[in-house]
């Protein structure tokens, strides 16, 4: 069984008041989301929930839902870590044997959102109108038993027209409970919340499709693309959520590190100034002698971003050109301004651990080039034995440097302890992966009473226009928890 992984502990777990009130919500709630910071509880929070439910034999047998190192690395801990869970059993369902898993007995299974088409069967077609048809196996999924559902990060169920989205939205009727939990339900604007309700509550909330939800809230911007709020739609969003949701930030009961933000500016050098300069006007540029093509503003972006860092990909069209192999992409360094200025910030720490994220292949190349091929990172290919391992020795405080991407930390480390500083070499848009990234250092046992993030930006480049992207994406989400917030007090 999964827990056998993990060591078993004695101790009890005994709720805080804020824990009891999260624990109430849920119970008294078939459909909620639990909008929780990180650091609050919400896993241990809703093993009580099920653990409760279970002995009142209100439910049987619930199916967790959690990126994969969520799965492996946090509920089967948690679990382990209180006695009052011990009786919780656990199964994974992952890897070649997951058909076999799935027919040993247990309360809870928990399986990833890339798993949810075997799960459930899907066959996908595509219709003669050129779109790709979802049909979940639903007498498959019916002799499964499953009563209960808890998506954690439901966040990752936003976009309302994903395989995922559609394939659990055809089953979800034959749940008795559906919970979700996020601390980021608005990290990239209210549109998103259309999706992340109806997986909840079937559509109660904001009609059964997301064009109502549109016509009702929101209306084109002015050139044609992307959507803008109606006004006073955010007030009305706000009084049609707050049922079904409970939003509760760490600051408002645990003592939090202070954010302190810095901004370590890096001037282009002469060449790659002109490079960006060339990507950013005329979308063509040669490097080395090598063409570099952005064939329309989304890719120029993602080059300029690139440039900005310091090293840019070559085209598969220039690849298959000069005949260079297309399985590890070619790429070729523009400058290490970057690099230079995260090296002095290395220095000027004297030893004191830092957190550096990264975003592209070619920056932790780079990275692992100039500070040790040896240095610890959690990205892709990392295993949850590894990553566990990382964070035993980070807590420790034997790892001075530690690089990790977004995609891969946003979710299921706790690198806390006395950890105070975290350094963005590689600026991102996702408000989400942004916010969870740092929440791996500022959180609840952290005994820093500061949080250092420091951004290396490249002057006058998309690196500016990402952060400015990035207050705006906070400001929509601080205010939607404001309002629950606010909302909450008449019941609770």
């Amino acid at each position: 069984m999964l827990q056998t992984l993990f060591r078993l502990y004695s101790k009890k777990w005994t709720p805080k008041g804020y824990h009891l009130k999260a624990l109430k919500f849920l119970i008294e709630h078939q459909s909620g989301l639990l909008l929780l910071d990180p650091g609050l509880g919400k896993t241990s929070i809703t093993l009580a929930a099920i653990a409760f439910l279970k002995k009142k034999g209100l439910i049987q047998k619930v199916l967790i839902v959690a990126p994969i190192r969520v799965c492996q690395l946090v509920w089967p801990a948690e679990r382990n870590k209180w006695k009052d869970f011990h009786g919780l059993s656990m199964v994974l369902l992952h890897g070649p044997d997951k058909e076999e898993l799935l027919q040993i007995p247990a309360d809870i299974y928990l399986v990833n959102p890339e798993g949810l088409d075997w799960l459930l069967g899907v066959e996908k077609q595509m219709t003669k109108s050129g779109k790709q048809s979802i049909k979940p196996d639903r007498k498959r999924w019916k002799k499964f038993g499953f009563d209960t559902i808890v998506i954690d990060e439901i966040s990752k169920f936003k976009h309302h027209g994903s395989g995922r989205f559609r394939a659990l939205k055809q089953v979800n009727d034959t749940l008795q409970r559906r919970w979700g939990l996020t601390g980021s339900p608005a990290s990239n604007g209210l549109m998103g919340l259309f999706g992340i309700c109806f997986i909840v509550d079937g559509g109660r909330t904001f009609g059964q499709f997301i064009s109502h939800y549109r016509r009702k809230y929101f209306h084109q911007s002015y050139n044609g693309f992307g959507w803008e709020l109606q006004e006073d739609a955010e007030e009305k969003i706000y009084d049609r959520i707050a049922p079904l949701a409970l939003r509760m930030a760490a600051e408002d009961y645990i003592k939090m590190p202070t954010l302190v933000p810095n901004y370590i500016k890096v001037k282009l050098p002469d060449k790659a100034r002109r490079i960006y300069d060339e990507v950013w006007k005329d979308l063509i540029a040669e490097i080395d002698e090598r063409v570099v093509t952005a064939a329309n503003s989304g890719v120029r972006i993602n080059k300029c971003r690139q440039i900005a860092n310091g090293a840019i990909y070559l085209d598969p069209d220039v690849q298959a050109l000069l005949k260079l192999p297309t399985k590890n992409r070619e790429w070729v360094e523009v400058h290490d301004e970057k690099i230079k200025a995260l090296d002095d910030l290395i220095d000027s720490l004297q030893g004191t651990p830092l957190f550096v994220a990264y975003d592209y292949g070619h920056d932790l190349e780079r990275l692992l080039k100039k500070f040790g091929k040896d240095t610890p990172n959690i990205g892709s290919g990392v295993t949850a034995a590894r990553a566990q391992d990382i964070e035993r020795q980070w807590n420790a405080g034997e790892i001075p440097l530690l690089l990790g991407h977004p995609q891969s930390v946003g979710h299921g480390l706790n690198l806390q302890n006395d950890k105070k500083h975290i350094c963005w070499f590689s600026m991102i848009y996702d408000f989400e992966l942004y916010d969870q990234f740092i929440r791996r250092i500022r959180r609840n046992g952290n005994k820093s009473g500061r949080v250092f993030v420091h951004h290396i930006l490249a002057e006058d480049t998309v690196d500016d226009d990402m952060l400015l992207a990035m207050s705006a994406k906070n400001k929509s989400q601080q205010e939607l928890f404001s309002a629950l917030k606010k909302r909450a007090k008449m019941k609770y």
